[in-house]
């Protein structure tokens, strides 16, 4: 079982049983002095929609034409001094998770994913178990969407508890991504279950909501089980045409380098030198802080957080 349900803490501490843990290839080149590893959060594969071996759900919101498979990923994080990665299983598969589990099996030790249930549909949770049963130490996370009006999870009724439970009984982490406005929604079940991670994907969505909207999100920085990802950086030549360097800079200060992790660049045009520059990207806002903190950011807390072997 994937047992990431951390004391408040011990949150910051390497798992002692990874201490001895050997480096991976890539980790001799990319870790810095500490011995840290590199590690990408937050990338979704694709496997285009040709291949009939995993084809879109029926209900899938949007249906990428082109591959992005675990062969390529894996190539560019080598590249790239990528050492670890986490494959957020994509809604166009919905909850069918054939190729996430391929993913798996073509990156070994190199790659964990995260799972997409749904608590208002039967068997969810059940569902969830075997997933995880089956791909033992594999699987990290279940990710809830809140974003589109007519795909909300069941805000106030037990269902969301019951999968929530679900979640923190096979010691996942939750996974939010979700528009400002629904993060009250949440609140309740991230106080009861304290001692499960919840993660808050691509920085809590800030360009789309209200100051009043996005400050609730800030506010959890006082719930110790948070975690920001810093994630899906927009450009800023792009619309909506704003800087996200003031955000990042404020969750920087809220939540502080133990309770933030990275993720990005990955994708089927990428390359390994825009992989790099993504992550370095995200670095540079965090200029700052130290070595050690940043270092942090880049692989150390979700090194712990995810059960990825350090040095």
């Amino acid at each position: 079982m994937s047992n990431i349900r951390l004391p408040r803490r011990d949150f910051l501490k390497l798992s002692a049983a990874a201490g001895g843990a050997m480096l991976s290839p890539a980790l001799a080149m990319s870790a810095d002095s500490q011995g840290v590893p590199v590690i990408d959060t937050h990338l979704h594969c694709f496997a285009g929609a040709n291949d009939s071996r995993f084809p879109y759900h029926s209900r899938a919101p949007y249906r990428p034409e082109r591959v992005a498979p675990p062969e390529h990923l894996l190539k560019l994080m080598v590249g790239a001094g990528v050492d670890y990665a986490i494959v957020v299983h994509p809604e166009p598969y919905q909850d069918d998770h054939r190729y996430l589990e391929h993913c798996l099996l073509v990156g070994k030790r190199e790659l964990k994913g995260t799972c997409l249930f749904f608590a208002d549909r039967p068997n969810s949770v059940q569902r969830m178990h075997d997933l995880v049963k089956r791909n033992e130490g594999r699987i990290v996370a279940a990710r809830i969407h809140a974003y589109a009006p007519e795909r909300l999870p069941p805000f106030g009724k037990p269902e969301l508890r019951t999968f929530w439970k679900g979640i923190a009984d096979l010691g996942l982490a939750v996974q939010l991504h979700f528009e400002p406005r629904y993060a009250p929604g949440f609140d309740a079940l991230i106080r009861e279950f304290s001692k499960t991670p919840v993660i808050i994907d691509h920085l809590g969505r800030p360009l789309q909501g209200s100051p009043e909207e996005y400050e609730h999100v800030l506010g959890w920085s006082e719930l110790p089980n948070t975690i920001v990802k810093i994630s899906s950086l927009p450009d800023q030549n792009r619309y909506p045409h704003r800087d996200i360097a003031p955000f990042v800079r404020e969750l920087g200060k809220r939540f502080g380098p133990e309770r933030l992790i990275y993720g990005g660049g990955y994708s089927e045009t990428a390359t390994a030198a825009s992989y790099r520059e993504y992550r370095e990207r995200v670095r540079g806002y965090f200029a700052d802080f130290s070595t050690a903190d940043q270092a942090k950011i880049l692989g150390g807390n979700a090194a712990r957080l995810f059960g990825f072997p350090v040095s």
